[in-house]
């Protein structure tokens, strides 16, 4: 096990009728918000009504920007530093899922540095400072509500990058399962399979003696795909989304690393992915994990037999790494398949020039990605031409 120090600040509110209280807990920390959000669906279900009496309530002033996208662009990240700059605010408040708290983010570190809020995507300087944040969360899977963790897009260059921060972890967050009711079956297919790949990229390590987390790991991606078709099947069934949204959380929030070292090699391939061809993230996930669990697998071939037997409880004895490890990938395709998402790549079209465009800007910042094994650009372009083929 390796040394780590973990610290979360993050305050969660869970439960029925939580946003209503979210006045109060804004006030704690300031009277002039920006309140950000995706398109309609929050005021179709009536959150933003009660999002609005409960700010009003509390006397804080607040200005709205809405229309966040699937992949959170960099345009509205510049509209919202502007606005907050304009309007003198000085809290960002997140009325939405992962997308709408990594805008969130963004604009908060945005606003008080003088430079191009970009440049922190970009690896130039890190941010020293941010405004507080805080989220009503409408859609489980990123697990932004309680990470340091922000994803964006400028999509003028299909450029998906991230960066990760203490200082961006919000100062709470809001989880009531009933606002994720109206959240689509596909919707929550790719949510819950984002929150498992969340997972899996810290459970696939090479540091020995990690058994704690291992549990930890083990049981959180037990309850997502227990959970996951019962939620697609009753939609309002609040134990069945409070299951999802608590594991959700949990997978992102940092406590699943301690004491090891995750791989990471699939989100950072998926973003060049959905940055390219503007697709769901836990989509994309699902199209690379399989096909990247068959490339790497002899890197640690018992860590994969580990993850079959544990998670997906599949009796591998008499079988060697080569099929152990083969029926550790097609069940997962099968949990895929049951909750209605891709396995592989083959509706993209990508061919092999595409690939090694892909790959090589996936390598921008780091000649290779990965831990659980090094995957240099001419890996990651063989990994998606084998993704790319029907299976």
């Amino acid at each position: 096990m390796l040394n780590f120090t973990f610290q979360n600040p993050c305050k969660i509110v869970f439960g029925k009728d939580e946003q209503k209280q979210v006045g109060k807990l804004v006030k704690e920390y300031s009277s002039h918000v920006l309140m950000v959000y995706g398109r309609n669906s929050i005021k179709t279900s009536g959150l933003y009504d009660q999002i609005c009496d409960s700010l009003k309530a509390e006397g804080i002033e607040y200005v709205e920007l809405p229309g966040v996208k699937g992949n959170p662009e960099m345009d509205l990240v510049y509209e919202g530093i502007d606005l907050c700059r304009k309007n003198g605010l000085d809290f960002v408040l997140a009325v939405g899922g992962g997308s709408v708290i990594d805008t969130s983010k963004a604009i908060s570190v945005g606003v008080p540095y003088d430079g191009d809020v970009w440049d922190f995507y970009l690896r130039k300087c890190k941010p020293t400072k941010a405004l507080p944040i805080g989220t009503v969360l409408t859609v489980v899977g990123a697990g932004s509500e309680m990470s340091c963790s922000n994803v964006v897009t400028k999509a003028d260059e299909k450029l998906k990058r991230d960066f990760d921060n203490q200082i961006i972890i919000p100062r709470f967050s809001i989880l009531n399962p009933e606002l994720t009711y109206t959240v689509s079956s596909y919707q929550t297919a790719c949510g819950s399979f984002d929150a498992l790949t969340h997972v899996m990229e810290r459970y696939f390590t090479q540091v020995e003696h990690t058994d704690v987390t291992d549990r930890l790991c083990e049981g959180l991606m037990k309850t997502i795909i227990a959970f996951t078709p019962l939620a697609q099947q009753n939609p309002d069934n609040y134990d069945y989304r409070a299951e999802i949204m608590w594991a959700a959380t949990l997978a992102q929030n940092n406590l699943m690393s301690t004491g090891r070292d995750g791989d990471w090699a699939c989100h950072k391939i998926e973003h060049e992915l959905s940055g390219e061809f503007d697709i769901a993230h836990g989509e994309g996930l699902a199209m690379l994990f399989p096909t990247w669990i068959r490339y790497v697998y002899k890197s640690n071939p018992e860590r994969i037999r580990q993850f079959g037997r544990r998670v997906f409880d599949i009796d591998l004895a008499g079988y060697d790494d080569d099929v152990a490890c083969l029926k550790v990938a097609e069940a997962l395709e099968d949990f895929e398949k049951k909750i209605g998402l891709k396995t592989d790549m083959s509706s993209l079209g990508i061919d092999e020039a595409t690939a090694r465009m892909l790959a090589e800007r996936c390598c921008w910042n780091a000649p290779t990605k990965g831990k659980f094994r090094k995957l240099d650009p001419t890996d990651i372009a063989e990994l998606l031409m084998q993704a790319a083929k029907v299976r």
